[in-house]
């Protein structure tokens, strides 16, 4: 999976936080979408039940009033029980009269497309609103009396319902958004562990302890990273090792002809007076080289024993500016600059021998 360029800035942690909280947020977007829709759905298909239902009971009993009663048709409309904050409307299609429950509400409240297709003969049904309110609008053609009547049902408790599931909806995918950031924190803290003691083991390797391995895991994926992690540490230890050896031998078999070269030649420099002035120089030469190359051995053997662990250092805290210039004195070397850290105070835990051997191969 790709992240995009500012997620990859992320640390890991952030991100596996981000991928369930994201998770979480789809998850409960979609699922209060399906139960939102579904419960609209079903409040709305109740509705209309009634609502037609009642509007056609109410048609049928204008109806049969109005086959003898037609010049009542005032007084009919206003005696039809409708429902509360609900009103009606009566056409009488050949006068081209309407008649109103309500003179606040007339025949021009309702949707146009219904009354045309009611008045066209057809039963219509839609929603619309009066004041900001919502209604369904009933109209239901009457041949027999050659009228058509309408009626307007208040949906003011399902807006109210869906206003409310709306509400536990909105306030189910917070929770659900903070449940998902928890176990994303708690997942990326499980998921991190393996990767933090591996990074303590190679931190401990490379701090020189090369017996540092990893436990054994149970899981089958992790189990093949602490095979493989201490399959590394042991080849790393066994090169480190072979070549901490291989130093050794060296150092041990270059002591032997070193030796030899140096009795000869001190045997020479104890007749240089019996030399030619050009072969005391040679001599000197031969002579600085061999304790040069002499010294080196011992560094090396030095080293050596430290990297197997016989030799222990003698760490002291020291200044190294002047220990660093006290060096390079004794080796001739006078205008030599040293610049410290703003920050940094200058002191270091050392073993003062072994640094004086190390500056003076570096200078």
């Amino acid at each position: 999976m790709k992240f995009p360029s500012r997620l990859r800035k992320l640390s890991l942690r952030s991100r596996v936080t981000l991928l369930f909280l994201a998770t979480g947020l789809l998850a409960s977007l979609s699922l209060s979408a399906v139960s939102y829709v579904s419960a609209r759905s079903y409040l709305l298909e109740r509705r209309t039940e009634i609502v037609e239902r009642q509007s056609f009971n109410n048609a049928q009993l204008i109806r049969t009033q109005l086959r003898t009663r037609r010049s009542q048709a005032f007084e009919l409309i206003s005696g039809i029980r409708t429902e509360q904050n609900g009103f009606s409307v009566l056409h009488l299609a050949p006068e081209d009269l309407y008649f109103s429950q309500d003179i606040r509400y007339t025949q021009q409240v309702f949707p146009p497309e219904l009354v045309a297709s009611t008045l066209a003969g057809a039963t219509s049904r839609q929603r619309f609103s009066v004041d900001g309110q919502p209604y369904m609008a009933v109209g239901v053609y009457i041949a027999e009396i050659n009228a058509a009547y309408f009626e307007a049902f208040p949906l003011t408790n399902e807006q109210r319902t869906l206003n409310a599931i709306g509400s536990a909806l909105f306030l189910g995918i917070i929770i659900a958004g903070a449940l998902s950031s928890l176990g994303g924190v708690w997942a990326s803290r499980r998921l991190m562990k393996p990767l933090e003691r591996v990074s303590e083991a190679a931190s401990e390797i490379a701090d020189g302890g090369l017996d540092a391995r990893l436990d054994q895991e149970d899981d089958p994926d992790l189990s093949r990273l602490v095979a493989s992690f201490n399959g590394m540490a042991d080849a790393v230890q066994t090169r480190i090792e072979r070549e901490a050896r291989f130093a050794s031998d060296v150092s041990h078999e270059l002591r032997s002809p070193i030796t030899a070269l140096a009795a000869a030649v001190e045997v020479l420099d104890a007749r240089r007076a019996d030399l030619s002035d050009r072969t005391q120089q040679a001599l000197d030469v031969v002579v600085s080289q061999i304790r040069r190359f002499d010294q080196m051995v011992l560094d090396l053997l030095e080293l050596s024993r430290l990297d197997v662990g016989i030799t222990d250092l003698n760490r002291e805290e020291t200044d190294l500016a002047p220990l660093i210039t006290r060096i390079a004195g004794r080796y001739g070397i006078d205008d030599i600059i040293i610049e410290v850290a703003p920050n940094s105070d200058g002191l270091a835990s050392v073993d003062k021998k072994r640094f004086e051997r190390i500056m003076a191969n570096l200078l």
